[in-house]
């Protein structure tokens, strides 16, 4: 991944889907994903746990941005992305859990089918995104993001080839400036 066009400073944390404990948390890390990515379900099972713990200990708020592409084999995930709930944060990343976990499941359906899936096998219910997405396409277009996942912390930019080690010592080094 080329991250050296992008413009870290470009990206806020205002728009997507916000998992905090408290909304003062210091450190933001900001993810640009699509939920058909195999590399994006890659760095969300991978991160889970030390997000977690971080999220717990009110150091980090999350901050996902569902990025709708127009890449062909990632559609499916713009479709997915209008079943999340961005008013109920915590039970949203359960459902991005299993909307992952399913993601071989679900991916390869046609994109009429898709909803269906969501709504039948998973139990989601198709919200009113469309703010949201456009402002974060807007975003990741001003910010001069193009791949998935794009992982923002401060002024370090990475995809999913961080170890849960590396990132851990990362979002100490983060919360301790």
């Amino acid at each position: 991944m080329d991250i050296s066009q992008i413009k870290a400073n470009e990206v806020k944390p205002v728009e997507g889907i916000h998992i905090a404990e408290s909304n003062k948390a210091k450190v933001k890390v900001m993810t640009f994903v699509n939920l058909r990515c195999p590399y994006c379900r890659k760095w969300h099972t991978e991160s889970r746990e030390v997000l977690d713990r971080f999220i717990k200990d009110g150091k980090i708020e999350l901050i996902i941005k569902p990025f709708d592409k127009e890449k062909e084999s990632l559609l499916p995930g713009n479709v997915a992305h209008r079943y999340l709930n961005y008013d109920t944060p915590f039970e949203t990343l359960e459902a991005i859990d299993k909307i992952y976990a399913t993601q071989d499941e679900w991916g390869n359906l046609p994109l009429n089918d898709i909803g269906a899936y969501m709504e039948k096998e998973l139990h989601l219910k198709e919200q009113d995104n469309q703010h949201a997405t456009e402002a974060i396409i807007k975003e990741a277009n001003v910010a001069n993001v193009v791949f998935v996942p794009t992982v923002i912390v401060g002024d370090h930019i990475f995809d999913e080839h961080i170890t849960p080690e590396e990132l851990e010592v990362l979002l100490n080094e983060e919360f301790a400036k």
